[in-house]
């Protein structure tokens, strides 16, 4: 961990067997990935879900960007990437999908993608200004970022902190967007 982020709440990455959790009825309810990404994931694009878990994002974005596009789902557990072939294969999407497995501290990409997700995970991360730097550089010049927090681990202060980090990568705030319990930001390249 970074000096910077010792000010910081990092929680432990989320486990396979807690991960269930996320996809419960009552999130299913809150976070409809095709409601929730309109207008920022379209057809054609290259994406990438990052910390994707079980793949819920990921499965709504291959929808979205259709037989055309491509979804990177990238996580730092092998048994995520797993069950998101699963699901992929289960609802036919799994050409669309792309699965990659992260370190601890790097993505380790170097193709570059049109829109990127962090939904509920920065504040997971051991160190947010390496982190933002990189997914700065995945993005292509017009590419954006969404990023959004649970409210329960990360309160205000937090991710405006989150958001200065950001900003010093080089992304500019390009508005608030409204997700149930959550804190969410539309970041794009300055």
């Amino acid at each position: 961990m970074s000096e910077h982020d010792t000010a910081t709440h990092v929680h432990p990455i989320c486990p396979v067997w807690l991960a269930g959790m996320l996809e419960s009825p009552l999130r299913k309810a809150l976070h409809k990935p095709e409601k929730l990404l309109a207008g920022l994931v379209e057809p054609s694009m290259k994406t990438l879900d990052i910390g994707c878990g079980l793949g819920y994002f990921s499965l709504g974005m291959a929808r979205l960007v259709g037989p055309q596009g491509r979804v990177i789902a990238a996580d730092v557990q092998e048994d995520m990437l797993a069950r998101v072939r699963a699901h992929a294969e289960k609802e036919g999407l799994l050409e669309r999908i792309n699965l990659h497995h992260c370190s601890p501290t790097r993505i380790g990409l170097v193709e570059t993608v049109d829109f990127a997700l962090a939904f509920w995970m920065v504040h997971e991360v051991p160190d947010r200004q390496v982190f933002l730097g990189e997914v700065y550089h995945l993005l292509k010049p017009d590419g954006r970022l969404l990023v959004v927090e649970p409210k329960m681990h990360v309160n205000k202060i937090n991710f405006e902190e989150t958001l200065k980090v950001a900003a010093a990568a080089g992304f500019t705030t390009l508005g608030e967007r409204k997700v149930a319990i959550s804190r969410a930001m539309l970041l794009g390249r300055k």
